[in-house]
C-alpha cells in the first residue's frame, strides 16, 4: 500500500523516539534527534519564510499560538552551533509541540509549510541570508528598529 503525502509526513514525524500525541492535533516531540528547530520572532520569521520560498523550498515550517514565533525545522546539531541573535534553539534534550501533520487552521500552533515526508529540511545557510534580506526589508520598510543620527555637533 502506497503512502499519501500525509502518512508519509506522519511516519517521518513520529520517527523522533519518545513521541506523545497531547490531543488537539498536537504532539510532543524530541528535537535533537532527526531535526532542529530555530524560532524567530513573528514578524521576522514572516518576512524569512517569504524570501526562503523566492529562493528555495524551505523545510518545514510552524508558527506558535498568535504567531508570535515561527519554528523552521534544520538538520540537527545546528540549533547548538547557531550564534545568530533574536533566534532560539531547540535541539538535543528539548521537546517541542508540533501540529499534526494533518492539521490545518489558522489559530492555534499549525503549519505553514507542513512536512512532506521526505525528510527535506531547511537549509541552515540559505536561512541565513534569508533572515539578512527581512531584517534588510524590515528595516527599510518599517524603520525598524529605529536609530538615532549622531550629532553633527561632535
Amino acid at each position: 500500500m502506497a503512502s499519501t503525502p500525509r502518512t508519509g509526513a506522519l511516519d517521518w514525524l513520529a520517527a523522533a523516539q519518545g513521541s506523545a500525541h497531547l490531543g488537539s492535533g498536537l504532539l510532543l516531540l524530541p528535537a535533537g534527534q532527526r531535526w532542529d528547530v530555530l524560532l524567530a520572532p513573528g514578524r521576522l520569521g514572516h518576512h524569512a519564510l517569504a524570501v526562503l520560498i523566492r529562493l528555495a523550498r524551505p523545510g518545514p515550517v510552524y508558527a506558535d499560538f498568535g504567531d508570535e514565533h515561527l519554528g523552521f525545522l534544520v538538520p540537527v546539531g545546528t540549533a547548538g552551533r547557531w550564534v545568530g541573535t533574536g533566534l532560539r534553539g531547540a535541539g538535543a534534550g528539548t521537546w517541542v509541540v508540533l501540529p499534526h501533520p494533518a492539521r490545518r487552521g489558522s489559530s492555534g500552533v499549525r503549519w505553514l509549510v507542513p512536512p512532506d515526508g521526505s525528510g527535506a529540511l531547511t537549509d541552515p545557510v540559505v536561512f541565513e541570508l534569508a533572515l539578512h534580506e527581512a531584517a534588510a526589508e524590515l528595516y527599510r520598510t518599517e524603520q525598524w528598529p529605529s536609530t538615532p543620527r549622531p550629532s553633527d555637533d561632535l
